[in-house]
């Protein structure tokens, strides 16, 4: 394999994502076994701690992509510039994560770059120098190992699954700034406004512990019980489709194949059932709990831990024993 082992580093509000160590950690084991370079571009990126942020995870270069027009986040203007920069640097192989951002991206910049794209892995290994990937199919109830013959390899990570290691607390990266130019370029959308939620929410994607309420909440005045549950636990509240289409949660609390795919340390599924497309979103998470009333209920066939009992008891429950448990 010829060629740079190549990160896309993701921000949000001028701020690197913790997806983006995850990413920097997985190429950083792979560009030290193939004894490659390890270069991360970063689009518009303010930040002054960025060349040591970057650097303590493995990072040895840092290309900065600027222009006033790559301020908000577009696709085809970020799929312009990594192209633009990617194809001078000619790496061996790209890994972005399989964040909201990278699954809109990476295919239209493995369209623009003319390479296989291989999305949302969960296994990312060398073998006899040929990267073979792991990933699921078939929503989640089977795997496969794929191994790509395209002059570059495209592989973007499951969040939450490839943890950050810090290799070097000292170590800098190399920054190089890199003005990209639009001029006689078309956008294709503009940004004219952002909404955002509330200050300080974790991302579903980035939470190690999510409470998720599904149907069995009967109503939208119910998730204070499981709300209060994930603010013990410190984590954040998720839904599934039938919540979300019920009008009891926003759309972005919706875990699943057509919300979220979420990987947290422990997630606790209160009245869900475990609808295949749910079970899709949440199935690589590392713990299980499910609280559910049906003993039949397909959720306790992929639970680390299950409680048959009606959810408006146990819950209650089980937040006052944690809550005693902290207090000790």
């Amino acid at each position: 394999m010829e060629g740079p082992v190549v990160i896309f580093a993701e921000t949000r509000n001028g701020k690197l994502r913790n997806v983006s160590f995850e990413v920097a950690t997985a190429g950083k084991k792979i560009a030290n076994n193939l004894g490659k370079e390890l270069i991360a571009i970063i689009i518009e990126n303010n930040e002054n701690t960025l060349s040591h942020s970057l650097g303590i995870y493995g990072v040895d270069k840092i290309i900065n992509a600027r222009n006033p027009l790559l301020e908000s986040y577009s696709t085809d203007g970020y799929a312009k510039t990594l192209s633009e920069i990617v194809e001078k640097i000619n790496p061996s192989l790209i890994l972005m994560s399989a964040s909201a951002m990278g699954r809109d991206l990476a295919p239209r910049l493995a369209a623009r770059l003319n390479v296989e794209l291989i999305s949302d892995c969960v296994k990312l290994d060398l073998n006899n120098g040929n990267i073979e990937v792991k990933r699921p199919i078939f929503a989640g109830k089977a795997f496969i190992t794929i191994r790509s013959n395209s002059r570059i390899k495209f592989i973007t990570l499951r969040p939450k699954v490839f943890t950050a290691e810090i290799f070097d607390e000292n170590k800098k990266a190399e920054l190089e700034e890199y003005n990209i130019d639009f001029s006689g370029y078309k956008f294709k959308s503009k940004v004219k406004e952002i909404l955002q939620e509330k200050e300080g929410k974790v991302d579903l994607t980035e939470a190690d512990i999510i409470v998720s309420g599904g149907r069995g909440m009967k109503g939208p005045d119910n998730y204070k019980i499981i709300e209060e549950l994930a603010d013990v636990l410190n984590g954040v509240v998720g839904a599934s489709r039938a919540a979300v289409d019920a009008g009891w949660r926003p759309h972005s609390d919706q875990v699943g194949q057509t919300g979220k795919v979420v990987s947290p340390t422990l997630y606790i599924a209160c009245g869900i059932s475990g609808a295949i497309q749910h079970l899709a979103g949440m199935s690589s998470s590392k713990w299980i709990v499910a609280i559910n009333k049906d003993p039949e209920a397909p959720i306790f066939k992929v639970a680390n831990y299950g409680i048959v009992g009606d959810l408006f008891e146990v819950v209650p429950a089980l937040t006052e024993e944690l809550k005693n448990i902290m207090k000790d």
